[in-house]
């Protein structure tokens, strides 16, 4: 059964076919954040542990760590790359436990992240090109470590599912020249729009069978891809990762977190309820109305698509008696009843004297 381990300093997570799907969190990418882009490049890293922090809670197994930002002061990467690289490795293995995804296309910010990081992380990425195949596996040979197989080469991303699966064969076999095994691949087979292609979830659910049946490996994918451009995207993404991982997929790059609700459309809400002619208690905070009105949450939480993964685990019997649905679906200690028994007694049975 093909296992692929990745470790931190203390845990360790386990990409399988007989595994809990593994969630790899990647909101840690200033790729079309402008915010924080112009953070990093200021040496501000707050939202950078905000984000740590929130989709480990929202059960993020990995936490993938990209420093590609373009700085207005030096648009060069291959210099700026690597050094904020160890530094975003150094302060998230000092807030959080899990392990982590170096994700860059710089190959000196990967090796900097490599020699940063503590345990064996999972490598993102190697491509099908064979200039990037000579410099990439011998950096996953040196140090150890799972890579993720994308599957494009010099011919760009194919339309053609087959052409996509002969890629990410001939990365498997030029990794085995360098003594890189299949259980250390982990293959992204590319997940393209359903609004642009419509076959396109069924091209990714008979690749991944392929690539399980055939290959050995496992699989990855960017899960939001699947809905870009499109309405309604959690509700697409809901309904494609169980149907992914029905065909095999085991593992994710994607957000865990449901995104709090702000106060721009706490304050619109509030104007409908209010034309509507619904008054509400004084001393309602704005908490408890946006979880009356359905709007969410203030805080981050785990978002729609960690249920959907989360029921998934059960129904395929990788949560045994569906031990962690429940404890996911426990409503949580009202204020002040926490760690308190039966009857909101707190500790255990009385002793006698």
């Amino acid at each position: 059964m093909t296992r692929t381990v990745i470790e931190s300093k203390t845990k360790t997570a386990i990409i399988g076919f007989d595994q809990p799907f593994c969630v790899i969190g990647e909101r840690i990418n200033p790729t079309g954040r402008k915010k924080l882009a112009a953070e990093l490049e200021a040496g501000d890293f707050s939202t950078v542990e905000k984000d740590a922090l929130a989709q480990v809670a929202a059960g993020a197994s990995i936490l993938d760590i990209n420093a590609g930002v373009v700085y207005n002061s030096n648009p060069n990467p291959n210099e700026t790359e690597p050094p904020l690289m160890t530094k975003i490795i150094k302060m998230v293995q000092g807030l959080v436990d899990i392990p982590l995804c170096i994700d860059s296309s710089v190959p000196a910010a990967l090796e900097a992240g490599l020699a940063a990081c503590e345990g064996r992380p999972l490598l993102n990425s190697v491509t099908g090109e064979e200039d990037r195949l000579e410099l990439i596996l011998p950096l996953v040979k040196k140090y150890n470590v799972p890579v993720v197989a994308i599957s494009n080469d010099d011919t760009g991303i194919s339309e053609d599912p087959d052409v996509r699966f002969e890629v990410a064969k001939r990365i498997v076999e030029r990794a085995a020249d360098f003594g890189i095994p299949a259980h250390d691949i982990v293959v992204d087979p590319l997940v393209m729009p359903i609004g642009a292609m419509g076959t396109a979830g069924l091209q990714v659910f008979a690749l991944v069978r392929r690539l399980r049946e055939e290959l050995g490996v496992n699989t990855t994918c960017g899960a939001s891809n699947i809905s870009f451009g499109l309405p309604n995207r959690h509700g697409i993404n809901n309904a494609f990762l169980p149907m992914a991982m029905g065909a095999g997929m085991t593992s994710a790059i994607m957000n865990p977190v449901a995104l709090p609700v702000n106060q721009t459309k706490i304050a619109a809400k509030k104007a409908e309820v209010a034309a509507a002619g619904i008054i509400l208690p004084e001393d309602m905070d704005d908490e408890a109305f946006v979880a009356m009105f359905g709007m969410g949450s203030m805080k981050p939480k785990s978002g729609k698509e960690m249920e959907a993964i989360r029921a998934a685990n059960f129904l395929t019997n990788n949560d045994p008696h569906g031990g962690n649905w429940i404890k996911f679906n426990k409503p949580p200690p009202a204020a002040g009843m926490e760690g308190r028994g039966r009857a909101g007694r707190t500790g255990g049975r009385r002793r006698r004297a």
